[in-house]
């Protein structure tokens, strides 16, 4: 059995990304620049938000941290949209997501410029990704094409079950694990909460992708030996022996689930990782203008 180490093919993305913002710089060109907004004061959401800006410093991009309470109107959050889809500095912008109940997360989304989406939620984006024309990959799925690629497990005819139907992860993973491209060229099962006997699948799987956030849904039973498991699911739990009083776990019982396969991935320190490092990745493609032009 192989770790998948999200953290260390992160770290490499990021060290790659790194140094061709220091080529950028020293040929007098413009740095690259990430935007964020960040509504209300969901823990999650500003840890995340506060680690893209982090990564941001390391590599040399330059980044802003647009800030509202929950209290925010749908007007003036779309007006901001409005702004940093026409400031030349900005290079990629995102959102982020879950946004209060009161602001229509889609119309947001619809709002900022294709050219900037570097999240991949734009519905040009998501229509380019499934034509297989050049396009803004959501940051999740992209980075573990880059974990397949990287640690060389072929995918080709090979059976993928995706468990999960989101617009962020299962779907496009499985779209992209579909095309006629490496990673991909798969046959795909797409599953999610309310399939029938989810281990029937399952069990028939060479690639197993999990994405609906349920701990422990993956036993040992649902895995055939030689499988390769990657674990999308962080969930908090409660646990009182940690000084958070909470830990993460996925949608794999790991400890039962590992010894039956060639290659899985922990949790934390597998998938989540790889996510940031995509952004920065769409982020400098977008500096480029390598999608649109």
């Amino acid at each position: 059995m192989t770790l998948l180490d999200g953290k260390k093919t992160s770290e490499a993305i990021l060290q790659e990304i790194a140094h061709e913002v220091q080529a950028i710089k020293a040929n007098g060109g413009k740095v690259p620049h990430l935007a964020a907004v960040l509504v209300g004061n969901d823990g999650g959401s500003v840890t995340y938000v506060n680690n893209k800006v982090l990564a941001c410093d390391r590599i040399g991009f330059g980044s802003s941290l647009i800030r509202y309470e929950d209290t925010v109107t749908e007007q003036e959050l779309l007006q901001k949209i409005q702004e940093l889809n026409e400031d030349d500095n900005v290079d990629g912008f995102i959102v982020q997501l879950p946004l209060p109940k009161h602001i229509n997360a889609e119309k947001v989304i619809e709002s900022i410029d294709p050219r900037k989406d570097v999240d991949g939620f734009h519905p040009t984006n998501v229509g380019r990704m499934v034509a297989g024309l050049n396009a803004y990959l959501p940051a999740t799925p992209a980075g573990i094409l880059q974990l397949l690629q990287r640690y060389d497990i072929q995918t080709s005819g090979k059976h993928c079950v995706v468990i999960g139907r989101s617009n962020i992860v299962g779907s496009p993973m499985s779209i992209l694990m579909s095309k006629a491209a490496y990673p991909g060229n798969a046959t795909v099962t797409l599953c999610h909460r309310n399939t029938n006997n989810l281990a029937y699948h399952t069990r028939q799987a060479d690639i197993i992708i999990s994405a609906v956030g349920i701990p422990g849904l993956v036993t040992a039973d649902m895995v055939k030996d030689g499988a390769v498991v990657i674990d999308v699911g962080t969930t908090r739990v409660q646990d009182a022996s940690r000084k958070s009083g909470y830990r993460l776990r996925g949608d794999v019982d790991f400890d039962a689930v590992a010894p039956k396969c060639s290659f899985i991935t922990p949790v934390p320190g597998g998938v989540g990782p790889l996510t940031i490092a995509m952004l920065m990745q769409n982020t400098l493609r977008a500096a480029k203008k390598e999608v649109y032009g």
